[in-house]
């Protein structure tokens, strides 16, 4: 078993205290002006408790169990309904919810610290809310009146599930291929008719009804995406008084056979004339469907960083435990951790999860901003520096989460690649990240394509300015000219791709290389802004650690940023110059 997970929550504490500026932030919104720090760090370390001690010790089980379909019926792996239903009587569901519908309206910089320690504890497990949060956003932006009073409450509080259902065999990130269609019905509903696949959470035995937000074509509708339209299909047609109804003619024709987390029901669902709802305008189905996605993208940035957290967790300790090998004076075995090479690994995590976790709350606070603050202007400038960020969350935490759990893993050695030591279950599930909700290449590809030049390029402008003034105000330390080389860089790189707009193969063959970019230089920015907050906590551990992760963020990650500008400048020619029959 690995070590037992401990909630960073005086991390996140500090974060919010001392470089986020909190409670200042929340002031200013109406409706958040009584969250305070020391509220928010309660709400934080009952959620931690629930985390490592109800969800963390159902996840090396869970691995081994899986869920199963037996006789049609999917059964979750043992303690997962349980869990579930705890949750939501707890509250943990509804934490960021809207109060209209039941949700506790609480900032979702507080849900994503949350969602964080889930995804650490039960990567399997936190899907199940994660997604129904998702779709009761994209039911409350876009769904009909009707639809809301029937659907949004239980949604908000977790009482039902949601799921998305995007995927076909055909139709992966190029939707526009996909061939489901929604027949209409003289009353008002659709008969959806089709098969998509890869639909996490698509099912459950929690005993309560799932929803699921379905694309699917109109019978008179065009080719390609704008002839797509959603529509919302649950498991049970609710009755008047809202309980379960009719079971729909929607199935499970089987489970996906998965790298990894095996705990969660990966559904391939069959919609043979199940009853739907439109959801929006028809049409528009994927503008409605995006306001699910892009939540879900911000989402799964985070499991990369609870994996990262967990995994680094489980290395540490066993590094302290585990005797091999001579210290530099001869004498010995000495724990693992006193190796430099070992040291690397473990130094690496803690470099990258640190700065990850003060940009997602940075992130998560320009949401609260976006969606509460009075002065439009403000609000608007905070939703452009959301859509700017969401792919490199995304894209950059699950590939330096994958990264992390791979160096984890390998701290163990061999004992790493057996499964009761749980570090390889760790791989497994992060490697999925990098891959579903959009793969990281289609991040980076919308992160070059449409969020560089977003507002002819003045978001991106702004956040360089913001960090470029932090370098500027910041006191000697090594990080400092590393982060301003890096910024050069990275403004330099940004007018490349400003200047290759509608050069396909110039933009694909830069845009993992430049998100990467972009992710060092913001994790630099977020350590430079944790050593402006030392000097609060005074002569303590914590800023020495600080110091010192930094210092190696400086010496041995941000020289990366050189590597990825110089392939950026190179262009597409290598890239492209080997026949294709020649591969």
């Amino acid at each position: 078993m690995p070590a037992p997970y401990l909630p960073p929550v005086p991390t996140m504490r500090f974060l919010l205290e001392h470089v986020l500026d909190f409670d200042a932030q929340m002031a200013a919104l109406p409706g958040l002006e009584d969250v305070t720090i020391d509220f928010a760090a309660e709400v934080l370390t009952q959620a931690g408790r629930m985390c490592a001690e109800r969800l963390a010790p159902l996840n090396l089980p869970g691995d081994a169990a899986g869920a199963r379909l037996v006789d049609g019926e999917v059964v979750t792996a043992p303690g997962f309904a349980q869990a579930y239903a705890d949750y939501v009587d707890s509250g943990w569901a509804s934490l960021a919810g809207d109060p209209a519908f039941g949700g506790q309206g609480l900032p979702r910089t507080v849900q994503i610290m949350l969602d964080e320690m889930v995804s650490a504890a039960n990567v399997s497990f936190g899907l199940f809310p994660g997604l129904t949060r998702g779709a009761a956003e994209a039911l409350a932006a876009h769904g009909s009146d009707e639809l809301k009073a029937t659907y949004l409450g239980k949604l908000t509080t977790g009482e039902w599930c949601g799921a998305m259902a995007l995927t076909e065999a055909s139709a992966g990130t190029d939707l526009g291929l996909l061939s489901t269609r929604a027949d209409p019905r003289e009353d008002g509903s659709y008969s959806v008719i089709g098969t998509k696949i890869f639909i996490s959470s698509g099912d459950q035995d929690f005993g309560n009804n799932v929803v699921h937000l379905v694309l699917a074509r109109l019978p008179d509708a065009p080719a390609g995406v704008k002839g797509i339209s959603l529509f919302l299909v649950p498991k049970f047609i609710p009755e008047a008084d809202g309980s379960l109804g009719t079971r729909n003619a929607m199935t499970v024709g089987a489970l996906e056979h998965k790298m990894g987390i095996h705990a969660q029901p990966t559904c391939v669902m069959n919609y043979d004339g199940a009853t739907g709802w439109l959801v929006g305008e028809a049409g528009r189905g994927l503008n409605a469907m995006f306001t699910m996605m892009n939540a879900e993208r911000l989402f799964v940035g985070i499991q990369g960083l609870g994996l990262a957290e967990a995994a680094t967790q489980a290395a540490v300790a066993y590094a302290r435990e585990r005797l091999q090998g001579k210290a530099a004076d001869g004498s010995g075995p000495v724990p693992i951790i006193a190796h430099a090479d070992v040291r690397k690994m473990l130094l690496a995590g803690r470099a990258f999860i640190e700065p990850a976790r003060a940009l997602a709350a940075w992130t998560a606070i320009r949401m609260d901003v976006a969606d509460r603050h009075p002065d439009r202007q403000i609000a608007a400038a905070a939703d452009a520096d959301i859509a700017l960020l969401t792919p490199v969350i995304k894209a950059a935490f699950t590939d330096f989460g994958f990264e992390t759990t791979v160096l984890a893993q390998q701290v163990f050695g061999g004992h790493g690649y057996i499964h009761e030591a749980g570090m390889e279950q760790y791989v497994r599930d992060a490697r999925i990240t990098q891959i579903y909700e959009g793969t990281n290449g289609v991040q980076a590809m919308d992160l070059v394509s449409r969020k560089v030049t977003l507002e002819g390029g003045e978001p991106l402008r702004r956040y360089l300015a913001l960090i470029a003034a932090d370098i500027d105000g910041a006191a000697d330390h090594p990080l400092v000219e590393e982060l301003r080389d890096a910024l050069s860089l990275l403004a330099d790189a940004s007018t490349t791709i400003a200047d290759a707009a509608g050069d396909t193969d110039r933009l694909g063959a830069a845009a993992t290389e430049y998100l990467a970019l972009f992710a060092l230089v913001s994790l630099g920015w977020m350590w430079l802004r944790i050593l402006a907050a030392a000097p609060a906590l005074g002569d303590t551990r914590t800023p020495k650690a600080h110091d010192a992760l930094a210092r190696y963020f400086a010496a041995y990650m941000l020289p990366r940023a050189g590597l990825h500008a110089a392939r950026i400048a190179a262009g597409p020619e290598a890239v492209m110059a080997l026949d294709e029959e020649l591969f």
